[in-house]
């Protein structure tokens, strides 16, 4: 298989994915109300270079950082006079539309999408400056037809999306356990069948599928419909930890409003020292969010254990993520990629040893450039 098809395909995706939103929401996403009390700026408060400063993010737990920032004020409290105006996506593609379409210009979103973004903009467009979120991703299955790893062969497994994040793993593991599947079919040794996140349960529900791998709170969803999980990703990256979601901005953004930057990410560090010092109030308040947000919050038979399963960290731990695009080049979705320059963590760095924290690595993706 050439990579050149799997790639045009991955670009018809982002833009039927960004489609409906710009048809429903006269932009990118679904937009904060403007009277959103989360966002409302304190009397008095000095403005940083920019009236704004658009955000993005996914209303599920692995973006607790974006959700808990917002929710508590974390964020708006940084950045002073300068409001933020939160937009939240349910799908990767559709933020990097956002994103090159200046209808965001920082975003919380998982590596494949990052990765995509980068090489498609031929590295002009976006940077990667910050990590997020390491784990929370699962292979659950129905225990009366798979009782064994091996048992997978010969099954139906949903993953989120052709392409994403969660797909490229899951055909990375395939491939290591010796079986062939197509990945732009999804058809081979195993069924891979591509399914959005919403409808993953009901799925599973009816028997159409056998199992998942899938993102919390999916992964728990799932549990509660009498799935068991058979293996936690995390337990195949080395210090079982890999990156699942990162912080990126508009390299525009950057340059023009730095200080902008800065302050959101001294924004995030704190909501991050806030959630991991507070895990429980943390909980709570990123159910609150995903109620204000997504309309309903999540019981506690399923954020409990989804809780538990995701760290929270400033580290993009950028070593995987350069890992995370070997095994899509390997699995034919993606051409060999030229990742140097995708992440700038001058600013990061800055704010972590500001306050007192040790600096993050980009294992020699970085930029040279000065942006703070």
């Amino acid at each position: 298989m050439s990579a050149a098809r799997p790639l045009t395909t991955l670009r018809t995706i982002a833009v039927a994915a960004a489609l409906p939103l710009l048809l429903s929401a006269c932009g990118y996403g679904s937009d904060a109300a403007d009277d959103d009390k989360r966002t409302e700026v304190a009397a008095g408060a000095e403005k940083l270079s920019a009236d704004e400063v658009k955000i993005g993010y996914f209303p599920n737990l692995t973006h607790a950082t974006a959700l808990v920032g917002v929710q508590e004020g974390l964020l708006q409290k940084e950045l002073g006079g300068t409001r933020i105006k939160p937009s939240t996506f349910n799908a990767g593609p559709s933020e990097i539309e956002a994103l090159n379409a200046g209808s965001i210009d920082i975003g919380w979103i998982g590596p494949s999408p990052a990765i995509n973004g980068y090489t498609k903009s031929d590295g002009k467009n976006l940077r990667i400056i910050s990590g997020s979120a390491s784990g929370g991703v699962k292979l659950v299955v129905n225990p009366d037809r798979i009782k064994s790893l091996d048992d997978v062969k010969g099954k139906r497994i949903a993953t989120p999306q052709l392409g994403n994040t969660q797909d490229v793993a899951f055909l990375n593991w395939i491939a290591e356990k010796g079986w062939k599947v197509d990945a732009q079919s999804g058809k081979g040794d195993v069924s891979v069948v591509r399914t959005d996140n919403k409808i993953t349960p009901d799925a599973y529900k009816s028997g159409s599928i056998d199992g998942a791998w899938v993102p919390e709170p999916t992964a728990s969803k799932l549990v509660a419909e009498g799935a068991e999980p058979l293996l936690d990703e995390a337990d195949l990256w080395p210090g079982k930890k890999f990156v699942i979601t990162n912080i990126i901005v508009r390299q525009e953004f950057l340059k023009e409003h730095p200080d902008v930057v800065e302050a959101v990410l001294r924004g995030s560090v704190r909501t991050n020292e806030w959630i991991n010092a507070n895990p429980d109030k943390a909980k709570a308040s990123a159910n609150a969010a995903l109620k204000a947000e997504a309309g309903k919050a999540l019981p506690a038979e399923i954020i409990d254990p989804a809780w538990k399963s995701i760290t929270f960290l400033d580290d993009p731990l950028a070593s995987t993520l350069d890992s995370q695009a070997e095994h899509a080049v390997k699995a034919g979705l993606l051409e060999k990629p030229d990742l140097e320059g995708i992440y700038d963590l001058a600013p990061l760095n800055k704010v972590l040893e500001a306050e007192g924290k040790d600096r993050v690595d980009d294992a020699g993706l970085g930029t040279e450039q000065p942006n703070s």
